[in-house]
């Protein structure tokens, strides 16, 4: 083998052609196709780095994230850590190692406030215990940045990283503006507006199961309907045909689809309804969303009133350092 390799790269040498480094005999040899992507500047971590990146807009929950990987023929584990697979790819690849905005506590941050902004003004005093622990963290973390002194998640991945690009930055602003849109000036308020999304949620999730099993319902008479005006420009039937149109006749007539005109205002009637549902659903992830802002907002504040919040990014910064010094070849 060694000696065929040794042919195998003079004949590359030759012609020109580069020489996959894995075919010297040492390691762990990689697929060609895996090998061209490196050689590229394509690698498997950017692909799925990308195809992230592109599923975070259109999701509103980390399972709403791995299903459509999943959709698109990604293969995904989930234990302490995720870890994805591209199509064609040899090994799973752990999120946290494509960077400290693929985390998972990152993905979460990224998917909550995606369609949040941060430009507030307070409207009253807001001498509030609430509004203190936000307003004193807020600084302290943007000085941690400034003097990357914890650990840099990017907000918007394609700009450089600062402080105003911070994710940490971001969420607590981010939840500082939901708490001035929605005048959340205590616990107590933000309690019983997340309750009060849940309580949406339950209705409009009814409503939309309602309206789902009334469409369904639609859709069968409309097929039944197609069916039976199909078999009936048959001259012959088989006896299975035969039974078709004879249960396709009954529906119809059960239902009064007794004309074309009639099929036809069922139709409208079923398209108007696919409609309803549609906006019910846009109302019922709205409300999804608001509510896991409430919840993360309820968290968050937990770890600021009764944890060092700021002592704890300063040691997650200290243990990435140690992590990557432990990482770096010796001499």
């Amino acid at each position: 083998m060694k000696r065929v390799r040794e042919h195998s790269d003079g004949v590359c040498k030759a012609l020109g052609i580069k020489i996959n480094p894995n075919l010297t005999g040492k390691g762990r040899s990689m697929k060609y196709n895996e090998w061209q992507h490196k050689q590229n500047g394509t690698s498997w971590k950017q692909q799925i780095r990308k195809i992230i990146d592109s599923l975070i807009p259109t999701v509103n929950s980390i399972d709403e994230l791995i299903q459509s990987l999943e959709e698109r023929g990604y293969e995904v584990k989930r234990g302490k850590y995720i870890s994805i697979r591209a199509p064609e790819q040899e090994r799973f690849v752990r999120t946290k190692t494509l960077g400290e905005e693929y985390t998972e506590e990152s993905l979460k941050i990224r998917i909550t406030y995606r369609e949040v902004g941060t430009d507030f003004q307070p409207t009253q005093d807001d001498d509030t215990k609430l509004w203190a622990a936000y307003s004193s963290i807020l600084g302290d973390v943007r000085i941690l940045a400034e003097q990357n002194k914890k650990v840099p998640r990017k907000q918007i991945i394609t700009m450089p990283y600062s402080a105003d690009n911070d994710l940490d930055i971001y969420r607590l602003s981010a939840q500082m503006s939901v708490m001035n849109e929605d005048n959340i000036r205590s616990i107590t308020d933000l309690e019983a507006r997340k309750n009060e999304q849940k309580k949406l949620y339950e209705k409009y999730k009814g409503e939309v199961n309602i309206h789902i099993e009334e469409y369904n319902k639609m859709v069968s008479l409309l097929e039944q309907s197609e069916l039976f005006h199909e078999l009936t420009k048959k001259t012959e039937l088989s006896p299975s045909e035969q039974l078709q149109l004879s249960l396709s006749r009954k529906a119809m007539h059960n239902n009064g689809l007794l004309t074309l005109s009639d099929v036809d205002t069922l139709r409208e009637r079923a398209r108007i309804l696919g409609n309803k549902i549609a906006a019910l659903k846009e109302k019922l992830n709205s409300c999804k969303q608001r509510y896991a802002v409430y919840q993360d907002i309820l968290q968050t504040y937990d770890r600021l009133s009764n944890r060092d919040y700021v002592a704890e990014l300063v040691e997650e910064e200290r243990q990435r350092q140690k992590r990557l010094r432990k990482k770096k070849p010796k001499r």
